[in-house]
C-alpha cells in the first residue's frame, strides 16, 4: 500500500497532451470511487492539453467487463491510449481474486495483441477506506498517474510509428 500522494509528479516533464485522443473506460461498480478517479484523469489530461472533444468515455457494469469495453473503444475509435479505471475490494470470497486476476490479464494481452496502450487504473484493495485513500484521499488520486501514463505512452507510441 502506497504510503506518498500517488499524484506528485514533475508537470515540467509531461509531454503535451493536445495532438493526442484517448478513451476512459470506467466501471460502474463502486461508482464513488471509480467517478473519483474518472474526474482525476480526464482533468489531468486537460491540464496537459488534451482537448474535451478527444477524450471519449465510456461506462460498463463492473471492473470484469473493463477488457471488453477497452477493446471495443479501441477498434471503434483511433485513440492514441486507453485507460481502464475500476475497483475492486476484497469480500470474503475468491470473488476478488477471479476478478482481479482476470482484469490485469485482460489489459495486459490487449496491450499485447493491440497497437494502442492501454492503462491499467483499477483499485484493488482490501477495504473501502483504502479505495478512498487512493481515489482523492490522503494517498492522492490514481486517476492522475494513469493520466500521466496515459500522456506518456502516447507520446512514446507516437515516436516509434
Amino acid at each position: 500500500m502506497a504510503t506518498t500522494n500517488l499524484s506528485a509528479y514533475d508537470k515540467n516533464t509531461i509531454p503535451n497532451a493536445k495532438d493526442f485522443r484517448f478513451g476512459i473506460v470506467v466501471s460502474e461498480w463502486n461508482s464513488d470511487i471509480t467517478d473519483n478517479l474518472c474526474k482525476g484523469a480526464f482533468d489531468t489530461l486537460i491540464e496537459h492539453g488534451a482537448l474535451e472533444e478527444n477524450i471519449t468515455t465510456l461506462q460498463v457494469p463492473g471492473s470484469f467487463e473493463l477488457v471488453f469495453g477497452c477493446k471495443q473503444l479501441i477498434k471503434s475509435e483511433k485513440l492514441d491510449a486507453v485507460i481502464a479505471i475500476g475497483n475492486v475490494i476484497q469480500g470474503e470470497t475468491k470473488h476478488f481474486d477471479f476478478v482481479c486476476e482476470a482484469v490485469s490479464h485482460g489489459i495486459k494481452d490487449i496491450n499485447f495483441h493491440l497497437d494502442t496502450p492501454t492503462i491499467f487504473c483499477v483499485l484493488t484493495d482490501n477495504t473501502k477506506q483504502q479505495s478512498i485513500d487512493r481515489s482523492g484521499g490522503k494517498h492522492g488520486n490514481k486517476g492522475i498517474e494513469s493520466a500521466i501514463a496515459a500522456i506518456k505512452m502516447a507520446q512514446l507510441r507516437a515516436n516509434t510509428k
